[in-house]
């Protein structure tokens, strides 16, 4: 078991809208009482359906946004406020890789001159070398010499992301959070990207929060899953039997969404229906059950809480049809 690096503890997050100009502010619970925690060189993969809340955690988990309620602790450490001296300090140690490289980059500078920034502005190593340190990580990350003096929109998107890569790593950091780091890419390119990112984490003993909705990517390079659905996990498992054997009636229809090369005999789709409920007006009970093909009376009224499932395992699942004391086969009806 690997020493854990960072832990989240009941994180909620709130926000105001306003529909027009002089409408009431309505509050919109983005995250609601997430608990998590990654080891050191461990991946926690986190998926869910737009505006469930993926985006938000990773912001809190970095320090970037303040969570309205609960704690981050980065070595056993709470993560200073925004801004400081001692967040801008920590700050060399967790890294962030975004959706869109494009955005993420300054057109106006060189690739090279902004992957060697990080150096520069917290002040790491010898002034003299920190161009050749430049340029050895993008080496690392399979750009050439020539590419590396281009400028972002001279390079294409899958050169774009690994930059982003190469200056997230130029700090040596421990923590990453991938936001959709492959998402704007070309399926083609996403596999080349994901692979290099595998190869990286092990090289630089990296701990990532990995968040999309591809499951085929989560899979592929998490140790842990967790799923979320309007703001709450409603599962978290071990990658490999989180997507042998989805308990969670949620899970159970994202995984026979996924496309795979071969269906195992007598899979069957689970469609589901409607939209996700608006976040300004979250159903009573469980949050799933207006689109739950098995929801009871009793999810109608009582929010189910993330249990464990298994002594030892990890494995947790908030839902009323899933009992723990039920084998591995039954427990989801």
């Amino acid at each position: 078991m690997s020493a854990t690096l960072l832990t989240a503890a009941d994180l909620s997050r709130t926000y105001g809208s306003r529909r027009g100009l002089f409408g009431a502010i309505t509050k919109v619970r983005a995250v609601n009482r997430v608990s998590f925690s990654i080891g050191a060189g461990e991946t926690l993969g986190i998926v869910g359906e737009s505006g469930s809340g993926k985006s938000t955690m990773g912001r809190m988990a970095l320090g970037l946004e303040p969570p309205d309620e609960g704690e981050v602790r980065f070595i056993g450490q709470p993560i200073p406020p925004s801004g400081t001296p001692a967040w801008r300090t920590q700050r060399a140690r967790m890294q962030m890789i975004y959706q869109d490289p494009l955005g993420a980059l300054d057109r106006r500078l060189p690739v090279i001159t902004q992957v060697q920034e990080p150096l520069d502005i917290h002040q790491l190593g010898d002034s003299a070398n920190r161009p050749q340190r430049a340029q050895e990580m993008l080496a690392r990350v399979g750009l050439s010499v020539e590419q590396m003096g281009r400028y972002p929109h001279e390079l294409s998107g899958g050169q774009r992301q690994r930059v982003v890569l190469a200056r997230a790593l130029m700090t040596r950091p421990d923590f990453l959070v991938c936001d959709e780091p492959v998402s704007a890419l070309d399926v083609s390119i996403q596999a080349q990207v994901v692979n290099l990112l595998v190869e990286l984490q092990s090289e630089f003993s990296l701990a990532m929060l990995f968040i999309s909705h591809d499951l085929r990517v989560v899979r592929q390079v998490s140790t842990r899953v967790a799923v979320m659905y309007l703001g709450d996990f409603v599962e978290e498992g071990d990658a490999d039997d989180l997507f042998a054997e989805p308990l969670h009636p949620y899970t159970r229809a994202l995984v026979s969404a996924a496309p795979v090369t071969q269906r195992m005999p007598g899979h069957q789709r689970i469609v589901l229906k409607g939209e996700p409920p608006n976040p300004a007006n979250r159903p009573g009970g469980c949050s799933f059950h207006p689109r739950c093909p098995l929801a009871l009376a009793r999810c109608k009224v009582e929010a189910p809480t993330l249990v464990p499932v298994d002594q030892g395992s990890g494995r947790r699942v908030a839902c009323h049809l899933v009992e723990p004391s039920m084998s591995t086969s039954n427990r989801a009806a």
